[in-house]
């Protein structure tokens, strides 16, 4: 298998993450998406919108976005709970994290880390919905270890791509303590060194 990813997304590094968690075999593509190598006419071959990450099979077929993608990794795994309601509650996250959380502190992060942009040039509307986002996610991890319960699932290594370097798009972890000790736990089992 091959993943076509950039290691500077979040969303190609859950991809990564899985595949290292669950020893599947692969190679790493690198695609620079900040230099137009997503645009190319080889890689919209393998993915027509033009994104990482994307996944391509021994056999040749391609599967994009990354929470499918991962979703298609760790079928059979302990990552996605036997419990049919408790599997519809990790997808219930892997949804919300790409309509609630990624569009706002993943794109803030984008506009500081790799754009250079002050926080004072950020919208707004963004700062307010990311941090409506981390709130949502204290809520639950004040009550639960993990988002769907005692157990890491995918919910937690999709939401930890961003969740751990919301700090480079200028969100401030200080009043979230159920969500740092998450991040940390999470890394744990991941084997990830803490973000910096």
């Amino acid at each position: 298998m091959k993943v076509y990813g950039d290691t500077n997304s979040g969303n190609c590094l859950k991809v990564k993450w899985v595949c290292d968690h669950l020893a599947l075999p692969y190679t790493w593509i690198a695609v620079d998406t900040l230099k137009g190598e997503t645009r190319t006419a080889e890689f919209l071959k393998l993915n027509g919108a033009g994104q990482v990450p994307t996944i391509e099979l021994d056999d040749g077929r391609t599967l994009a976005q990354s929470n499918a993608i991962i979703r298609y990794l760790a079928r059979g795994s302990r990552l996605i709970p036997q419990d049919a309601f408790a599997a519809g509650k990790m997808d219930e996250w892997l949804f919300w994290e790409q309509y609630s959380h990624e569009p706002y502190i993943a794109v803030c992060r984008f506009q500081m880390f790799y754009l250079g942009k002050p926080i004072s040039d950020l919208d707004p509307d963004k700062v307010k919905r990311g941090y409506a986002a981390l709130a949502r996610m204290e809520h639950q991890l004040a009550i639960t270890p993990f988002l769907v319960g005692d157990a890491v699932t995918l919910a937690d290594i999709s939401l930890l791509a961003y969740t751990r370097v919301a700090h480079e798009g200028g969100f401030h972890l200080d009043g979230y303590a159920a969500v740092r000790r998450w991040i940390g736990a999470t890394e744990k089992f991941l084997g990830l060194p803490p973000a910096r």
